[in-house]
This record gives C-alpha cells, structure tokens and sequence, in this order.
C-alpha cells in the first residue's frame, strides 16, 4: 500500500553537501522536503549553509557506509518519514578529491559498496524511487573505443588493479548493486553517468584546475596544466547535471544515460578564456600530470537526447563567467589567496 504524501515528497540526498549534491539540494527543495545526508569526507559545509535555515531542509551528519535508521532521528520527526517514508533517493555519497584520493581510498571502497548497499536498502524498505550518480570512468581512458565518443554499451576497459580502482572499479560495482538490486526486490533503480562537472562551489587547490585557474587568474599567478598541451576534456555546467537528474528521476526509464557534454575542448583554451574573463595577467604552464585529473573519454549523448530529453544548454564561456563570479565573491569575503 503507498504511503500517503502530506503536502510535499520527502527526498533523500547522499552526497548532498557536494560539489553536485549541493546544486541538487538547491533545486529539490524548491518543491520537496529534502534530507540532506554529508559526512564532510570531500565535501564543505559552505556549500549547504545557506540551506540550513530552510523548513523544507535538514541536514544528517552521517558516513552512509553505516546504516542509518532515519525514524529514529529526532530532528526528522516533522518529516513524518514513520508515515510518508520516502519517495526518492538521489546517491551521490563518494568522496571526489583529486588532491586527496590516494589518501581517500578506503573511504572511497566503503561508499562503493556499503554506501550504495545502504542507500539501496532504504530504497527497497520505502519503495522509493532510486537514482545512481555513476561516472564516466567506469568507460576506462581515453583513447578507448578507438577514440570515438562512449555509447552506453562500451562494456569498458577498467583495470581492477590499478592505483584509480578503488573509484574506476568501485563506480563498476555500484552499478552492478543497482542492477541487481532492480532486478532482485523490483525497484524503481536507475543510473545516469556523469562526465567531467564544473561551476560554483567546485572544491579549491584541489587539483582539478579549473576553480584553481580562476583563483591564480585573479591573484595574476601562473595558471598549471597537469599534462601536455594535447590535454583536452568536455565540460558539462553543473545546472545541466542537475536538470538531467530531475529529468531522469521524474521517467520511467532506468539507464544507464551518458551526462555530459560532447564538445572536445583543450584545458589550454579553457585556460586562455578564464584569462581573458579575468583581464588576467596570468601565463599558462605545464606540469606532470595527476593520477586523478586525467583525460576521459567523450560521451555519446544520443540516448538522453532522444529518450531523456536532455541535452546541456550552457556554453562553455557562459558557465565559466558564472563560476568566475562567485569565486570573486568569495575571494572579496574570505580574502582567498591561493
């Protein structure tokens, strides 16, 4: 028998006070009550604050590789979890440092399996409608599949062995948790792929370039490549992931979807705009490369185009300005150097 809504869905979100996760709070709570599930792991507190003192919002400090019983949590009472349960949950928890991931892998292994063993559980006890945040690594490097960009079919080329397999690997086996997960207790399971993500409140000096690029652009420091001048990647904004998954939530499809953009870009040109945005005396270097800031490989965006209906809208340049603008403002407020 389904649970009665009172007046809006109550959603869960793991991860929720990450880079994506906390686009996606921002989004959901316009419209649901939203659980917010973070254990601060490679997320920032900064990125939720402003959402704290939303009725429609609270926030559980939890690591999800330990179960968690949500009806036994005091401040979530007004929710009424006992008699509406959830209607969906959106797992993004997986710790996502660039800087830190030798360091994170451990952690990176339990949210792999335990986390998205838990986070199903709950799905399977409220019946709940469950959306996966898997990643284009799961497809292997670049230069796979003769260089062509990736369908959802490529079965991959991971090595299970290698120093990124905790997150290559492990992002493999949570996929297989959803399959059969789906399969096994008929659940509403679904899987999206995100490739590479950039906008507002990407993590600083964290390796990943681009909000490092913005912060010595403005400081006229010397913006670092980690890879030769060939580096090149796609580049989906952030507000475009998000609408993909409220897309995909609101189907009736599973997935697995390609997210993320199909134009090839080299790091050098998102380089030379963020400069030029700047009015940036910066030169552009480069130095050895990094084991998790690697080229991947493009995506086919055909399926969610036709079947989801989804295709990213903002321009590169655009979504750079935006990403600009709001460390600007945060460097006018912290007094952010490097």
């Amino acid at each position: 028998m389904p649970k009665v809504i009172f007046d809006k869905k109550n959603v869960l979100v793991t991860g929720g006070a990450g880079f994506i996760g906390s686009h996606l709070c921002d989004e959901l709570v316009e419209t649901c009550k939203v659980i917010c599930i973070d254990d601060f792991s490679s997320s920032q507190e900064g990125n939720i604050d402003h959402l704290l003192s939303n009725p429609d919002f609270i926030f559980i400090n939890h690591d999800l590789s330990e179960p968690l019983d949500l009806e036994s949590i005091s401040d979530l009472k007004k929710f009424k979890i006992a008699f509406q349960g959830i209607q969906e949950i959106y797992h993004l928890a997986c710790p996502m440092s660039s800087k830190n991931f030798m360091a994170n892998r451990y952690k990176t292994l339990l949210a792999n399996s335990y986390a998205t063993k838990n986070a199903l559980d709950l799905a399977v006890k409220y019946s709940a409608k469950f959306l996966h945040f898997s990643s284009s690594v799961i497809y292997g490097p670049r230069g796979v599949n003769n260089g062509e960009p990736i369908k959802e079919d490529f079965v991959g080329a991971v090595d299970a062995l290698s120093e990124r397999s905790s997150y290559d690997e492990g992002k493999r086996f949570a996929e297989t948790l959803v399959s059969n997960y789906r399969s096994i207790f008929n659940i509403d399971a679904k899987i999206i792929r995100i490739f590479r993500t950039y906008g507002p409140r990407m993590t600083l000096n964290d390796e990943q370039m681009i909000p490092d690029f913005v912060i010595n652009a403005l400081n006229n420091k010397d913006l670092e490549i980690f890879g030769t001048t060939d580096f090149s990647s796609s580049f989906c904004y952030v507000s475009d992931v998000v609408d993909a998954a409220v897309k995909m939530m609101s189907s009736n499809l599973a997935g697995p979807f390609n997210i993320g953009s199909d134009d090839d870009v080299k790091i050098s040109d998102v380089a030379k705009i963020i400069i030029e945005e700047t009015g940036s005396t910066s030169q552009v270097t480069y130095g050895e490369s990094r084991l998790f800031m690697s080229e991947l490989p493009l995506p086919n965006i055909y399926q969610a185009r036709n079947e989801l209906g989804w295709m990213p809208v903002m321009t590169l340049r655009n979504g750079l300005k935006k990403t600009i603008f709001e460390l600007q403002a945060k460097r006018q407020i912290r007094g952010i150097e490097d």
